[in-house]
């Protein structure tokens, strides 16, 4: 058997640990407030409490440890803006074991009554350090008994006591403790920060990899320094020697993204057959539907960067190869057909969460996509039922009833989508021949109310009634995915 130190040497250290930040210059994307933390110690200004807030793996309880060496710091007579992270308290405070840095987990310790004993124990000074310094992590987690039995000790607290709360739910922290706290509000880490401290640990550990791989490794992070780091050792774990783009789709479940790309291509070329064909090979590498939507909604946000901002706008997160494809499926739509696919495909990741069918939801939504103008051609139809520019349709009658009808309004697409590039024969001329039915119908009915009836006085309801009635309104109704909202009377001679 072999001897504990043995062990201990063969004990791997996770890369969240190995590289957690030593100083305030080193924490990731948070410099407002370690620079305003920094000019708290020089200043003599630094606050009894202080509450940290944001996602998880952004820093909060890194800043935390880094504040406690600051203070601590045996190598100085006083608070130091640059703790020397080699001393005992500073090595201590980095694995939190200190006797004097007290780390407590708010989500197992959450009753009154080990606050009162956090408060017994508060009264005794620091045993070799300047302050005895409480972190309390997810202190959200703490009872309402118990955040009341901290309000006392946070109001007037022994001059050797400090207190640093970290959460990512600041809104179940009493205000009465905010109230007593200095704030600090953690963002998110972009991904041009974290691909950047990620290519330097691949550097740092002699690890070989493709030049596109932090970026998309980043961007899964979703603003979590930590999160990316954790991605980071699942892909180092598969041993492969050199870590490609091909690992985060074989491992970590990432869509391969030139399929993602033909999906959008094929939407934009108007090919109802296409659409599918690239949704069915989508699915078939084993994403579910939510994961294909999740996938859409972040590409073609890219894409309405690109129309709205240009190619070269700094909102965009994207490799070289990634930002020449956007630029050229931009092409292929308007800013506002990309919105409401962005709306839909939102209201759609809902929708399948709860279905038995989410299958037949994504086509259906994806094929809307792809034929869009031809679902809903509002100047055409009503430029053929005599319609005036308000989106009224008049009735012959001695007095006529305009009726606003209110669609569900859809963007059409860019001028590129043209009606010839549909990939379906069928398609365009099943939506001809509905046109012209729905226009015979309307011209038979306008022949048969052209002879004039007496008049009758009718109530607004039976007006809308009659109109809605009307075989050849609820066709165009239909067609519109539209709702009478407003009669509104006009004679025959105005």
């Amino acid at each position: 058997m072999g001897k504990p130190g043995h062990l201990l040497k063969m004990a791997y250290t996770v890369l969240a640990r190995k590289y957690r930040s030593q100083t305030f210059d080193d924490v990731i994307g948070q410099d407002p407030i370690s620079q305003t933390l920094k000019n708290a110690i020089k200043t003599g200004r630094v606050a009894h409490a202080y509450l940290f807030t944001g996602t998880r793996g952004v820093g909060k309880t890194t800043m935390a440890r880094i504040l406690a060496k600051a203070l601590n710091c045996l190598s100085f007579d006083a608070p130091t803006e640059q703790p020397c992270c080699k001393c005992e308290s500073c090595a201590a405070i980095n694995i939190g074991e200190d006797i004097d840095v007290i780390e407590i987990d708010g989500a197992s310790n959450n009753g009154v009554e080990d606050v009162r004993r956090l408060r017994e124990n508060a009264i005794y000074r620091p045993a070799r350090a300047r302050f005895k310094i409480y972190i309390i992590d997810e202190v959200h987690m703490l009872s309402t008994s118990a955040f009341n039995a901290l309000l006392k000790i946070l109001e007037e607290p022994p001059s050797h006591i400090k207190f640093i709360f970290a959460t990512t739910e600041p809104n179940k922290v009493i205000p009465t403790i905010q109230s007593r706290c200095q704030r600090f509000d953690f963002r998110n880490i972009s991904a041009k920060l974290i691909a950047g401290q990620l290519a330097s640990i691949l550097k740092q550990e002699k690890i070989k990899y493709e030049k596109d791989l932090v970026l998309p490794l980043a961007k899964m992070a979703n603003g979590s320094m930590r999160d990316s780091l954790s991605l980071l050792d699942r892909l180092i774990s598969t041993g492969v020697e050199l870590l490609t783009v091909e690992l985060l789709e074989q491992f970590l479940g990432q869509p391969n993204s030139e399929k993602v790309y033909n999906l959008i291509a094929q939407i934009g070329d108007s090919s109802a057959a296409g659409t599918l064909a690239a949704a069915e090979e989508l699915i078939d590498t084993g994403l579910s539907e939510a994961q294909i939507v999740d996938s859409l909604i972040d590409y073609m946000r890219d894409l309405m960067v690109v129309k709205s901002a240009g190619a070269e706008s700094e909102l965009l997160a994207l490799t070289d190869e990634q930002r020449k494809r956007s630029v050229e499926l931009a092409e292929k739509f308007d800013t506002a057909g990309l919105v409401y696919n962005i709306t839909a495909l939102e209201k759609l990741r809902w929708t399948i969460k709860n279905s038995d069918t989410p299958r037949a939801f994504l086509e259906a939504t994806l094929l809307r996509f792809a034929l869009s103008e031809h679902f809903i051609d509002v100047d055409a139809l009503l430029s053929q039922l005599k319609a005036s520019s308000g989106g009224v349709i008049k009735k012959k009658q001695p007095v006529s009833h305009n009726t606003t009808i209110e669609t569900a309004a859809e963007p059409t697409k860019s001028k590129t989508n043209k009606q010839s590039d549909l990939s379906g024969p069928n398609d365009v001329e099943s939506i001809k021949s509905t046109r012209q039915s729905v226009l015979k119908n309307i011209a038979a009915e306008e022949q048969k109310q052209a002879k004039p009836t007496p008049n009758r006085a009718k109530t607004s309801s039976q007006k809308k009634n009659e109109i809605i009635s009307d075989p050849a309104v609820k066709t165009v109704l239909m067609g519109l995915d539209a709702t009478i909202t407003g009669i509104e009377e006009k004679s025959r001679d105005s």
